[in-house]
């Protein structure tokens, strides 16, 4: 038995049978605008 994938197997995958998915970015990076008050010290918990 080989370790490789079996690319046939990749070739007759229906992509038509995935769900639609809404993805969220759960920890969005600091505005610009943060960061800059972030090293003032101006920062607002």
């Amino acid at each position: 038995m080989s370790d490789k994938p079996d690319m046939a197997e990749i070739a007759r995958f229906d992509k038509t049978k995935l769900k639609k998915t809404e993805t969220k970015e759960k920890n969005p990076l600091p505005t610009k605008e943060t960061i800059e008050q972030e090293r003032k010290g101006d920062a607002t918990p």
